[in-house]
């Protein structure tokens, strides 16, 4: 007999099949439920270890869904799919832990790493705590491991209010910035969390991380690819290999051609990136 059981809310085909992709008919039952509705009477005649909804609600739809959810299940993992949202619909969603949000358009890839995600994730609860929250101003205290720190950047994703190429952009290097402190200040330890804050104003953007660790200064880490001189660009990979660190080093460097400025403290464990907007951009 199967020992987990899921929800996927509408008809989408495309979603439905991806989902029996990922979680195998041996281990799993899924259930299909026409609407909000009906998953609500599914959820409470039983109980269920992933629920998907439709991408035909509002994210305003999911999130009264994923409240009432809480209220009776508190640990169910539920990620939303939906075609109509806004960047206080997301923070809602993360702040009533939501596993994970996307908005259309969404890709079938981003979402299939969501669904492996919540498979695979241990008892999680969630790995984002939400100290405050609104458009504007956001904190959080992050886990540190990689899986939180991608579906904290998916909520990023639908969080950053700009234009396409300016909201890739921030993403790309809070993103590196983010894994950079997990890795390198908390070591990969869960036990260990990550401090982000987010703003944004007319003018700008800008995110603040703060990583456990005891800091560091650009000229003492050789691994990475911002210290490469011009005539050798990847001399930083023969020092990560020598150090038997994972292929990468390009965060920082990533980080200064996608945003205007950066900035380390005193102690090199706390970073803030900002990038400049024009107030009339749309």
């Amino acid at each position: 007999m199967a020992s987990r059981t899921a929800i996927v809310i509408g008809g989408d085909t495309e979603v439905k099949a991806l989902v029996g992709r990922i979680l195998p008919p041996g281990q799993w039952t899924i259930q299909d439920a026409a609407n909000n509705a009906a998953a609500w009477k599914l959820v409470e005649a039983g109980k269920f270890d992933l629920i998907l909804t439709s991408e035909k609600t509002s994210g305003k739809e999911d999130v009264e869904l994923l409240r009432a959810i809480r209220r009776v299940h508190p640990h169910m993992r539920v990620i939303i799919l939906t075609d109509q949202t806004t960047p206080a619909d997301a923070i809602a969603a993360m702040r009533e832990h939501a596993f994970s949000y996307l908005s259309k358009p969404f890709s079938l890839t981003s979402l299939a790493s969501m669904v492996q995600a919540a498979v695979e994730e241990p008892c999680w609860d969630d790995g984002i705590e939400v100290i405050s929250a609104t458009p504007g101003w956001i904190r959080l205290v992050v886990r540190c491991d990689t899986k939180t720190a991608e579906r904290v950047m998916q909520f990023f994703h639908e969080i950053i209010d700009l234009p396409a190429a300016e909201n890739e952009a921030v993403a790309v290097a809070i993103r590196e910035l983010l894994m950079n402190a997990i890795e390198h200040g908390g070591k990969f330890d869960p036990k260990k969390t990550v401090e982000v804050s987010y703003l944004r104003t007319r003018r700008a953007v800008s995110c603040r991380i703060k990583d456990p660790g005891k800091g560091f200064a650009l000229a003492a880490i050789p691994h990475a690819a911002v210290m490469n001189p011009p005539d050798d660009p990847v001399r930083h990979m023969s020092y990560r290999e020598a150090k038997n660190l994972r292929p990468g080093g390009f965060g920082v460097l990533l980080a200064t051609q996608s945003i205007d400025e950066i900035l380390y403290n005193e102690q090199g464990n706390e970073v803030v990136l900002v990038k400049y907007i024009d107030p009339q951009a749309k």
